[in-house]
């Protein structure tokens, strides 16, 4: 029995001092609670409060603290949260150090010219304004045809097909007889159905040289070029308005490009193209803009625009794809900030202003034309405003709630602590006969 007493009594002796140090410490926790508002209050009276908001709805403002329409507690709003023009509802505070952990990055709205480009996708095509189409003048039958084939190269003088006509073989019968006479107006009328006729003067000149009627006549290249839309074969039988051939030439060629509706005010004629190809990369093409079609594509709503480049080496041949840029030069400045630094919405863009001191405000904007890398502000700034360029999302989050930014505010929020109330329990350890314990 003096055993069980002995031990028990440092247990009852331990119970009673840890519960004199839990009221103890529940007592001091309880006075700093106490002490926190009024030194938050105190701290509060050092500046000035305009008004009260609601964290969610900024307009509803009121002259003491209170809760929101949504149930929440209202937001001070202070004197010193943003002097001068550009302050007032929507201003907020960051510390330093949490703007560096931020990486908040700024740049100046300043007047400067937009280089626009635009970035599209074309096809090659033949120099039209360089492309022959034959046709025959006369009806005939091809006797013995050059060329064989589409895309093989042809040079100026080069025969390209013999033809049989019975209107070439009067023709020729009918200046002989025109001779004969020595009627010279017979024979200036003879000789021009022969060229009308399309006769070679090489043909004339051997008529005029032999006085032998030439059953089979040699056609030859006009120009020198490639061979496109070949449409007969030997023994075809041909009359005026058959397209025999068509002969290209790849020293210039077109890239037709398209763009959008949108972007049709940023192009003219005479601008500087850049074009690319996948079959040759790092080799740039420098154009320009030769024609721009009248009509927009019903479909597509997109516009034609006609390129011009010179082709060295026949390098690019027809129907190659090709990525194009149509470089735009502003002729007049403009105020323009950093593409990056606006907040583009479905309703409205913004911009989040950086007032100094850690304020920062966001602003609603009226944007124009952009470029890669700036954007024109028709409205909303001022040259020289300091703007965000980066973290101005989250900025812009918080400033248009109007908060103080507790959530990234180092100093200690005393409203919201809460004397905590310990809990605390007392076993009693009791011996069973063999002088085993058990809780």
């Amino acid at each position: 029995m003096t055993n069980k007493s002995n031990m028990i009594k440092p247990l009852i002796i331990g119970a009673v001092f840890g519960s004199i140090i839990s009221v103890v410490t529940y007592s001091t926790m309880l006075q700093s609670a106490e002490e926190a508002p009024s030194k938050a209050a105190a701290s509060s009276s050092e500046r000035k409060i305009l008004y009260w908001v609601g964290p969610m709805s900024p307009d509803y403002k009121r002259d003491k603290p209170g809760m929101s329409p949504m149930g929440m507690k209202l937001i001070p709003v202070y004197a010193d949260g943003g002097g001068g023009a550009d302050s007032g509802p929507g201003t907020i505070r960051v510390n330093p150090d949490v703007i560096n952990n931020l990486g908040v990055r700024t740049a100046v709205a300043e007047n400067r010219e937009l280089h626009m480009s635009i970035k599209t996708v074309g096809f090659v095509k033949y120099d039209e304004d360089q492309l022959v189409n034959i046709h025959p003048r006369v009806s005939g039958w091809v006797e013995k045809l050059y060329v064989k084939a589409a895309g093989n190269p042809v040079k100026k003088g080069q025969p390209l097909y013999d033809i049989y006509s019975p209107e070439l073989v009067n023709a020729q019968e009918e200046w002989i007889l025109a001779t004969d006479r020595k009627n010279k107006r017979l024979i200036k009328a003879a000789e021009y159905r022969l060229e009308t006729l399309r006769m070679p003067q090489s043909a004339i000149n051997r008529l005029k040289e032999t006085r032998e009627v030439l059953q089979r006549i040699t056609m030859y290249a006009p120009q020198s070029g490639v061979l496109d839309n070949l449409a007969i074969r030997e023994g075809n039988y041909i009359k005026p308005g058959t397209n025999l051939m068509s002969i290209g030439t790849l020293k210039q060629v077109w890239v037709e490009a398209e763009i959008f509706e949108r972007q049709a005010a940023q192009v003219s004629v005479g601008q500087p193209v850049t074009m690319t190809l996948d079959f040759l990369p790092g080799k740039d093409w420098l154009g320009r803009v030769d024609y721009i079609y009248p009509t927009l594509d019903t479909k597509t709503r997109t516009l034609r625009v006609r390129l011009r480049f010179d082709n060295e080496n026949d390098a690019l041949k027809p129907n190659m794809f090709a990525q194009v840029i149509i470089h735009s030069q502003s002729s007049d400045t403009s105020l323009v900030i950093p593409t990056e630094a606006v907040i583009r919405s479905g309703s409205m863009d913004r911009v989040v202003l950086a007032l100094g001191e850690g304020r920062f405000k966001s602003v609603k904007v009226k944007i124009g034309r952009l470029d890669d890398e700036y954007t024109e502000i028709l409205a909303g700034l001022e040259a020289g405003t300091r703007v965000v360029s980066s973290a101005q999302f989250l900025l812009d989050s918080e400033s248009s709630k109007t908060s103080d930014f507790k959530r990234m505010n180092h100093k200690m929020d005393h409203e919201s602590m809460k004397p905590v109330k310990p809990e605390a329990m007392t076993y009693m350890i009791m011996g069973d006969k063999n002088n085993e314990y058990s809780e």
